[in-house]
């Protein structure tokens, strides 16, 4: 006679521990992880840095691209640092966090803030200040006026000098935005 498996109380209590830490990243998925060489790794460094006027990462970094279900995800070591949006790289908000460029921001308004972290596209009147050589079609990050905190990173639907005239409408895109999948990914 087969005897029943039983599952003490704490085993039960340590899986549902390890699953509770590792769930924030089944949120998501992530494939096709490879590191990228020097070369690869240079190009894409110049890239970025020539769009937001700071220096990021280099060929010494260890540097992988991967596929996720949204776009394709850049790793500087073991953090998502950047993203490839439409053949575009640019930073994540934890990129943002760490590199601290000005360059290809957008400020809203306070009364913003709530919507936008919650992943609200950005409408025209709640924008104060846009860095006026973004074009339409260009990837932004949006920050909040008070503390100059990234919020989001979203793909402008007017240009720079159109964002700043406050027009209404949806005049932003949100694509990544603080409490996302892609952010908790990071936690």
């Amino acid at each position: 006679m087969a005897e029943k498996c039983r599952i003490s109380d704490g085993l039960v209590e340590e899986y549902l521990r390890i699953w509770h830490i590792h769930s924030n990243m089944a949120d998501i998925m992530i494939r096709k992880r490879k590191r990228m060489r020097e070369k690869e790794i240079k190009a894409l460094s110049k890239s970025l840095q020539e769009l937001f006027g700071v220096p990021v990462f280099d060929e010494r970094d260890a540097v992988d691209m991967a596929e996720s279900s949204d776009f394709n995800v850049i790793f500087v070591g073991q953090d998502i640092l950047g993203i490839v949006y439409e053949d575009k790289p640019f930073l994540t908000i934890r990129g943002i966090l760490k590199y601290r460029p000005e360059a290809r921001s957008v400020t809203v308004d306070m009364g913003a803030v709530p919507f936008v972290t919650n992943g609200a596209d950005v409408m025209g009147p709640g924008i104060l200040e846009a860095d006026e050589s973004v074009q339409e079609g260009d990837l932004v990050w949006i920050k909040d006026v008070k503390n100059g905190a990234p919020l989001a990173i979203g793909k402008a639907l007017r240009s720079g000098i159109d964002l700043k005239s406050k027009a209404g409408g949806k005049a932003i895109k949100t694509i990544h935005f603080v409490g996302d999948k892609l952010w908790k990914s990071g936690e």
